[in-house]
């Protein structure tokens, strides 16, 4: 079809021609006033490749990071690692079996450890094995016609029996075909054999790989021959018991460059460092002889990690130096051990039981291997501190409850606590000062000068005289080093200085006090330069810390020797170890090459400390505590001596003159029993012996004082 022609306005006629191209069906009208009466359903989006993928990805995903697939994977691997490893240990084992090379690795661990003893002895080994192998190989040489002239023989043995043989049953049976019957027999042996190998051997080709297979599986899964990520989790390993492999295997990997190398080059005869392992307590104690290059204290240093490494805490682990160069000592605890309490303190479980200043020790706690940790305190000075509300006051305490009950002691206590906590001393000590304020303090000072008093009386004593025990306890005595008050003369209290009062008091007991059984003990909590002077710390015998908080504390309260031992307070935990303390002291027992002991301390609470306080205070004539230290000028020496009687009927006059002196040093420090004699002259109430000994009776005393009253009483009538 032809389209008509236009005719274009200044230019030719233009002819629209045909291109024979279908016309395109003209689009539906829709009529818009007429309402849809069916609803189109659009057609859906089209989706972009690209989303497809990220999709599918995603998916994949999701199926590999799922536990499931995780756990089957990591199940394949293993099992099929084992079989790999098995064969890798199997190899190993047979060409260790047939070479030296087993000799030589246990050469260089013995070389490696130092040990040149152990070294020489494999060598020799070395040696007898080359030469057998070589004596062996010799043999093959001649193996070959040994082999032939064997079977030979062996063919001429056989043939000569049998004809032996069929001889013997021919006659025996009178007929000539019976020489046959013994070779038929061997032949129909060998046919069955035979046939039986046949039978069999399909069976034996097809299952003997996977017998092999399994086998060297099971080497595998027994030796965990595979890579840790496939491993199971093995939560038992906890508290796993201590194996020599286990031990090297934790040395190992402490990151220490030097020794990983070492046992390394050991393969698995690592344990050649190692002594036995031994049971100690409620753990194994073991030596561990370092290679060359090692330090003692690089291990000392990664306590932590070596504990972890051995699926322990890090305070069941301890580590200490012995004698021995090169050497560590591991004490590494059961796992939770430590977390379980301790039995009652003998003073509580034995009714019966005595003390002796002297000769015996007090029984203080168990060490860490369950024994019992017995203390002497005879003759030392004693110091205990750590932290707060960790035990010193109750750690201190038994040991006073110990020497009570010997009745010799004498016991002047300051408490500058005041709560309470050695409220039953009262009765037992002649002076017991109880709180925390300056005029306490005061009074703690001029009880430690009234010890020095006494100490120099004891030193200017006669040669060969014996003087009872004489122990003065200051429990929180940081409040008085950090005390601030001056004295009338404008010396301090407290403070480091030489012009301190306490302090000074202190050193001067620390200086002679021991020889003449005049001791000092002290209690203080988180130690400091401070309100522990370097000089007060160092004087005393026996010092004990529990936690503490850092290194450098722990250095205070024990000295630089017991810590660069071993020694390490400030690693107990706060809270969890209450009563455990770290002691450095020749009154205890510590193993060999050790400079101190960890101890955990009976608890004996303030109820039974009551209950073994008034044991003590059976044993004694009665002692009157007094409470203050009385300062006034003027004195009635009669009323004074009726006081430190107390409620006992008789009282030996050397302990009214030690009572007398510590109610008013300045008045009575210097009595003797001449002044005592004339005082009491013309009262009725004189010394007089008991049992040969010259005692004073409260009855006189108290008939006399009461006549003085009536006199007096009837001179004011007048």
């Amino acid at each position: 079809m032809t389209e008509p022609a236009v005719q274009v306005p200044g230019m030719g006629t233009v002819h629209h021609l045909d291109d024979h191209r279908p016309t395109p069906p003209a689009e539906p009208m829709v009529d818009l006033t007429k309402p849809d009466t069916e609803p189109t359903t659009p057609p859906p989006p089209a989706v972009p490749q690209g989303s497809r993928i990220v999709r599918t990805g995603r998916a994949v995903r999701r199926i590999a990071m799922h536990d499931r697939t995780r756990a089957t994977t990591r199940f394949t691997v293993r099992h099929g690692m084992y079989v790999v490893g098995g064969g890798r240990i199997v190899a190993r084992r047979a060409w260790e079996g047939r070479t030296a090379s087993r000799y030589e690795r246990m050469l260089r661990a013995a070389e490696a450890a130092g040990n040149l003893d152990l070294a020489t002895e494999w060598e020799e080994r070395l040696s007898r094995f080359r030469a057998a192998r070589h004596q062996r190989r010799m043999d093959l040489l001649s193996a070959p016609v040994k082999a032939a002239k064997g079977a030979a023989a062996a063919a001429g043995l056989t043939a000569g029996g049998l004809l032996v043989l069929s001889v013997f049953l021919a006659i025996a049976n009178k007929n000539f075909a019976d020489l046959a019957t013994p070779t038929l027999a061997l032949i129909e042996l060998v046919r069955w054999t035979v046939v039986v190998i046949t039978v069999v051997w399909g069976p034996l080709v097809t299952l003997g790989p996977w017998a092999g297979l399994l086998a060297l599986w099971s080497v595998g899964r027994h030796q965990q021959a595979a890579p840790q990520w496939v491993l199971p989790a093995r939560p038992a390993d906890v508290g796993a018991p201590i194996t020599p492999s286990v031990v090297v295997t934790a040395l190992r990997d402490l990151g220490i460059g030097p020794l990983r190398q070492a046992v390394k080059e050991m393969g698995d005869a690592g344990a050649a460092m190692l002594g036995p392992i031994r049971i100690a307590g409620c753990g194994v104690e073991v030596d561990v002889t370092l290679p060359s290059g090692v330090a003692t204290n690089e291990v000392q240093k990664r306590r932590r990690k070596l504990a972890e490494n051995l699926s322990r805490h890090e305070h069941e682990v301890f580590i200490t130096i012995p004698q021995a160069a090169r050497t560590v000592r591991l004490w590494i605890a059961d796992s939770g051990a430590l977390d379980e309490p301790i039995g009652p303190s003998p003073l509580l479980t034995d009714t019966t039981l005595t003390a002796d200043y002297t000769k015996a020790r007090a029984p203080w706690g168990q060490d860490l291997r369950g024994d019992a940790a017995l203390i002497s305190l005879y003759q030392r000075h004693f110091l205990i501190t750590g932290l707060s509300n960790q035990g010193k006051t109750a750690a201190l305490r038994a040991l006073a409850l110990w020497l009570a009950l010997d009745a010799r002691v004498e016991f002047r206590i300051a408490d500058l606590k005041g709560v309470g906590d050695w409220g039953m001393f009262d009765g037992l000590a002649t002076i017991l000062i109880q709180g925390p304020t300056d005029d306490h303090v005061i009074e703690a000072t001029e009880m430690l000068e009234g010890l020095v008093k006494e100490m120099e009386r004891r030193i200017q004593a006669p040669p060969g005289t014996v003087f009872t025990p004489l122990i003065g306890i200051v429990d929180e005595a940081q409040v008085a080093f950090m005390c601030p008050v001056l004295d009338k003369e404008k010396r301090p209290y407290g403070g480091s200085k030489a012009t301190a009062r306490y302090f000074m008091a202190a050193r001067k007991i620390h200086n002679q006090g021991r020889a003449v059984d005049v001791l000092l003990y002290q209690g203080t909590q988180d130690p400091t330069d401070q309100n522990l002077p370097k000089l007060v710390r160092e004087g005393a015998h026996t010092r004990a810390s529990l936690a503490l908080g850092t290194e450098s504390q722990a250095r205070m309260a024990l000295g630089d020797k017991a810590v660069d031992g071993g020694a390490a307070p400030n690693l107990l935990r706060p809270g969890l170890d209450k009563g455990t303390v770290v002691v450095a002291s020749d009154g205890i027992k510590i193993p060999a090459g050790q400079a101190a002991i960890t101890v955990r301390t009976h608890y004996i609470s303030t109820d039974d400390a009551t209950v073994v306080a008034d044991r003590a205070k059976a044993l004694r004539d009665g002692v009157t505590t007094l409470t203050a230290i009385d300062h006034g000028p003027d004195r009635d020496p009669h009323a004074d001596i009726m006081t430190v009687l107390g409620d006992t009927s008789r009282v030996l006059t050397q302990d009214v003159l030690k009572r007398l002196a510590a109610l008013n040093e300045d008045a009575y420090g210097e009595w003797s029993h001449l002044d005592l004699k004339r005082v009491l002259d013309g009262t009725g109430a004189e010394p007089y012996k008991s049992d040969g000994r010259m005692v004073i009776g409260r009855e006189r005393l108290a008939r006399h004082l009461a006549n003085r009253g009536a006199e007096g009483s009837a001179s004011a009538t007048e």
